[in-house]
């Protein structure tokens, strides 16, 4: 297997075993040891802190992946680092000073609808600044082809983290209010450890002679703050706007659903860990060839996988949803619209590293930020009259344009796309196996349900899939696990 597979796999299984963690956390002990609106609140805090993230960051994690392999020389690689680290306090240090000066303003701001929120600006403040500078290293760490601890941090450690400390608030051993500043405190410290993680791969000797090119750096930088920003609003406005409008209770029943559909997401964010350095390189050496069999291998690998969990989460929505209080259960329409979007969007492949690491990056930024302005019109209206499926609905529609947008500006300017006569073989046979097992309906508990039906689906699945050798990767893939467990006796691709 290649380098993309390899450690695509690899993150892949972190971030599966951090999203278990997760579900766990956020199905179960959320759920049952802190009240709906202590939950809904630890919601509003964790998504306000990831829409200003990108600002805090100022675009350095981007910026560093793009500009890194063009510094071969030690001293002109202190240089840029240097300025990697110090650039995100240009704006650190400014919002800072706003939100001490006008932190009653925001406040009540926040606290309009639910003035539970009214206490935790700093809370936000200070996790958004944790986030921010974890992403600086974790970037550090991936321009050095080591993506594994990183997402093992980002998906494993603050999830156990969090479990920890819920039992001990269900333990009463700490209170609800101690949890949310431990929370604070772990961000901080998952941030102090991918520090001495990425410098130990790349010690950094302060240099401020800054390199020749760093009005472009900077430039490209605060362009991509728009883009990261874009992002993050598609990815978490929703929850924050739940807040401004109706009950915080909403806004746990909304991330409950919600999270169920972000699985699908899982190996799109593993594979990017590493296809966005590589996307790099080859824009660097203008191969455009290369550039065209990584997108369309990327983009049918994530397909295959995203589709079979986005098959395997609706076909099985009813079991899970038994085992879930009764308030937790009303989230069938969300979790599809917003299932489907993260199809959708695991169908672009590296789209989003050919863009941002290439001279178009400039008209994509702006084009997110008239989509991120979108969704937020799109809260504002589907909302009020909706609910929390007008949330979805709102979500779905921004990343349906966003997405479509970069598919055909890419076409345009690089004469390449995603789709092959592969992608419609296996959006046939999603299709084929969600007709065939909607109709299958078990009679056992729920986990049962859901252990055998999801074996039936994956094993039909992968059968196809490697009978008719779909996909190179995923034929590869499934022959080396399968070599490991039956040894000798089965035959070598």
């Amino acid at each position: 297997m290649g380098i993309v597979l390899k450690q695509s796999l690899n993150n892949t299984l972190i971030t599966y075993g951090g999203f278990v963690i997760g579900g766990l956390n956020l199905l179960f002990l959320y759920t049952r040891f802190l009240t709906d609106e202590y939950f809904g609140l630890v919601n509003v805090i964790l998504s306000a802190s990831a829409v200003l993230m990108p600002i805090l960051a100022f675009g350095v994690p981007n910026t560093l992946v793009k500009y890194f392999s063009s510094f071969q020389e030690h001293r002109s690689k202190d240089a840029f680092l240097t300025l990697m680290l110090l650039l995100p306090l240009v704006l650190i240090v400014p919002i800072g000073v706003v939100s001490y000066l006008a932190n009653e303003t925001i406040g009540s701001f926040l606290s309009r609808e639910n003035p539970i929120v009214k206490g935790y600006v700093w809370h936000i403040f200070i996790i958004g600044v944790a986030m921010a500078y974890f992403e600086v290293f974790y970037a550090w760490a991936k321009v050095q082809m080591k993506s594994v601890f990183g997402n093992f941090m980002k998906e494993v450690f603050s999830r156990l983290v969090v479990a920890l400390l819920l039992f001990m608030v269900y333990m009463k051993i700490i209170t609800v209010l101690t949890f949310l500043n431990a929370l604070v405190g772990m961000y901080l410290l998952r941030t102090l450890i991918m520090q001495v993680y990425a410098l130990r791969l790349q010690q950094l000797r302060f240099n401020f002679n800054w390199p020749g090119n760093t009005r472009e750096i900077v430039n490209y930088s605060a362009l991509i703050i728009l883009g990261g920003s874009a992002a993050i609003v598609l990815l978490e406005v929703d929850k924050v706007m739940i807040n401004q409008f109706i009950e915080i209770e909403n806004v746990a029943y909304y991330s409950v659903a919600g999270y169920i559909a972000t699985v699908i997401a899982v190996p799109s964010r593993s594979m990017h860990n590493i296809t966005y350095p590589l996307t790099a390189e080859i824009l660097h050496k203008n191969d455009i060839q290369a550039l065209k069999r990584l997108y369309q291998k990327s983009s049918l690998t994530l397909l295959i996988v995203s589709g079979l969990i986005f098959i395997l989460i609706t076909l099985n929505l009813d079991d899970l949803y038994l085992m879930l209080p009764d308030s937790y259960r009303g989230g069938y329409v969300i979790v599809f619209i917003i299932g489907l979007a993260k199809v959708y969007d695991a169908l672009l492949g590296n789209n989003n590293a050919i863009l941002y690491n290439s001279d178009f990056y400039r008209t994509l930024l702006l084009m997110g930020v008239a989509l991120a302005i979108l969704t937020i019109l799109l809260n504002l209206w589907l909302i009020p009259q909706y609910g929390l499926d007008g949330a979805a609905i709102a979500s779905f529609l921004a990343f349906f344009i966003y997405n479509t947008t970069k598919l055909v500006y890419v076409q345009l300017k690089f004469a390449i796309q995603p789709i092959t006569k592969d992608t419609i073989k296996v959006i046939a046979l999603l299709v084929l196996l969600s007709l065939l097992f909607y109709f299958v309906v078990l009679p056992f508990h729920p986990i049962i349900n859901i252990v055998l039906k999801s074996f039936l689906i994956v094993v039909s699945y992968a059968f196809v899939l490697y009978r008719f050798k779909v996909s190179e990767d995923v034929n590869g893939a499934i022959s080396l696990y399968l070599g490991k467990i039956f040894g000798n006796r089965w035959p070598k691709k």
